[in-house]
């Protein structure tokens, strides 16, 4: 004879099948992000655009990828790594299609104004790419072969290839910090009286209404570069 309900044992429950737990763990438990170069790349530029460079900690970009420190560890020792990674990634948005397509000139001046408007968005890794070795960045690398390679093609002594290049990139990077600086940078204040000469040239320059005087400077200068290059051709 069957008893009350009260008085009948509880029927266990049903074991769920394998997918359903599976799908249980996922739900439960996020699974952690496979890393690689890339993903780190690509979450310490996320992180750079949120919270600036000095956001960018090792401890932060483990918690943007869902990881432990330690799993970042071994990927990348430190964060002068991460911004070797993040200057590799930017080095291949810089434009050097012109060079063995356009005239050297042209192909200078393109890659220029583009090396420019790429780091004029990332100044604060110029002080660390300025001094970084370039061994084992690819896409580094592959920006000045083919830069190289243009100057090369063009006739230029090859001995000064190099040296043209560092001049450049000098040149190219202080540019992008022109690009940050405030309007008012010349102002001299309370001593324009003094620097009457200096004064009148800001005022004169002012007089012109350029929207970007950065970029008047930058073709100032890149021009007289280019020229100067190119009488070194034979």
């Amino acid at each position: 004879m069957l008893g009350t309900a009260a008085e009948r044992p509880a029927m266990p429950a049903p074991t769920p099948a394998p997918s359903d737990a599976k799908a249980r763990r996922r739900a439960g438990r996020p699974t952690a992000a496979v890393l690689d170069q890339a993903g780190i790349t690509t979450a310490a530029l996320r992180l750079i655009g949120k919270s600036g460079y000095d956001g960018l900690t090792m401890a932060a970009l483990a918690r943007s990828l869902n990881v432990a420190p330690s799993a970042l560890y071994n990927h990348v020792s430190s964060k002068h790594d991460v911004l070797m990674l993040v200057e590799d990634h930017l080095a291949a948005m810089v434009d050097v299609s012109a060079f063995g397509r356009e005239p050297w000139g042209e192909a200078v001046r393109r890659w220029a104004w583009s090396y420019r408007e790429v780091f004029s968005q990332h100044t604060p890794l110029i002080p660390v790419i300025a001094v970084l070795p370039v061994a084992d960045a690819p896409k580094t690398l592959a920006m000045y072969e083919a830069v190289t390679a243009g100057f090369r093609e063009a006739g230029f002594p090859e001995e000064r290839i190099i040296s043209a290049i560092v001049a450049l990139e000098a040149f190219i990077f202080g540019a992008a910090y022109d690009v940050n600086a405030p309007e008012d940078i010349f102002d001299a204040g309370s001593l324009a009286g003094q620097t009457p000469y200096f004064t009148s040239a800001v005022a004169r320059l002012a007089e012109q209404g350029h929207a970007r005087p950065a970029d008047v400077a930058f073709n100032l200068g890149l021009e007289a570069l280019i020229s100067g290059f190119a009488a070194l051709i034979p």
